[in-house]
């Protein structure tokens, strides 16, 4: 797979990447996992129209959603090598390449969507991406992926005590076990195409996901209370080929940047939209949507930081986000 992927970059630098072989077009292509009208696809392609603009239609973007380039971690892969040249990720498949990226996808690291947006649009943030070059990558910005939280069908979580004994559908992710677990309930990796029937038949209690995904998978029909504890805001990374950007001048990759992080507001306008029409929409379809001290649960995570925040420069990060207002 790896020799495919070589000849391809190869390929991609004689012919594709119209980059530094033509001054008069750049069409980068850029891929996507989500759905066509997802609001940082659509970011991505509002990326491309301020490129066309500022360029004077000398640069451009061509958006892949879907998946159409890969699932995700090879769509990495491809993008690292350079096959592909721009690539919206989640950060989970970057844990066990850049430590970095552990400490946002921390559960309750950040305090609120405010509070991650500060963050992440601080020194903070700059570090983070900064951390991608060594890898194949160049970060651009971050992108919001909601705030996760809670959801069951017969015992609704008002409080931690709420949770012993529960069990929750969780990703295949060791983080995620654990966070639930620290939390006194049972954690049940599945497929998420299965948790509907699971808690319909009583397999699993509940599950966890942001607005918009429980209101698009109809869990609200099985799981009517969705309790905000907001455990994981975990920020998305927009990023660019290594080898992309290196033959592009130093005025295209300033072009770049600047309409890569313009493009964040539009993904955040979107993205809030979103968010706040989910919200109607389960409680117009009778979820009651509970809100809490989420301060036990945010005590409750003192052995998973300790087993994940396992470094001294991981544990100054954490120190460095909790600092900022």
């Amino acid at each position: 797979m790896n020799m495919i992927f070589r000849l391809s970059a190869s390929v991609a630098v004689i012919a594709g990447l119209t980059l530094s072989a033509s001054a008069q077009e750049i069409v980068l292509r850029s891929s996507d996992t989500h759905p066509d009208g997802y609001p940082t696809v659509e970011a991505v392609r509002h990326m491309g129209e301020l490129l066309m603009e500022r360029s004077h239609g000398r640069i451009g973007i061509e958006v892949y959603h879907s998946s159409q380039l890969g699932e995700e971690a090879d769509a990495i892969e491809q993008t690292r090598l350079g096959v592909i040249d721009v690539i919206r990720a989640s950060f989970g498949p970057f844990n066990n390449i850049i430590p970095e990226t552990k400490v946002p996808s921390l559960p309750y690291i950040f305090r609120s969507t405010d509070h991650m947006r500060s963050v992440v649009d601080g020194d903070v943030g700059a570090d983070i991406l900064a951390a991608f070059e060594p890898h194949g990558l160049i970060g651009l910005a971050f992108y919001d992926a909601g705030a996760r939280s809670f959801y069951t069908g017969n015992t609704p979580v008002r409080s931690i005590e709420d949770m012993a004994g529960q069990k929750f559908r969780v990703m295949q992710s060791d983080l995620f076990v654990d966070m639930v677990v620290a939390l006194g309930a049972d954690a049940v990796p599945m497929p998420y195409g299965e948790v509907y029937s699971a808690i319909q038949t009583g397999v699993i209690d509940g599950a966890e996901n942001n607005p918009p995904s429980y209101e698009s998978s109809a869990h609200v029909e099985v799981a009517g209370y969705y309790t905000l504890d907001e455990h994981l805001i975990v920020p998305e990374i927009l990023a660019i080929s290594k080898s992309t950007w290196d033959r592009l001048s130093p005025e295209d990759q300033a072009l770049i940047q600047q309409a890569a992080t313009d493009s964040v507001a539009y993904q955040r306008e979107l993205w809030d939209a979103a968010e706040a029409a989910a919200l109607e929409t389960v409680v117009a379809n009778g979820a009651e949507i509970i809100e809490i001290d989420k301060q036990p649960f945010i005590d409750a995570m003192a052995p998973v930081y300790e087993r994940y925040v396992d470094t001294p420069e991981l544990q100054d990060l954490v120190a460095r986000i909790q600092a900022v207002e």
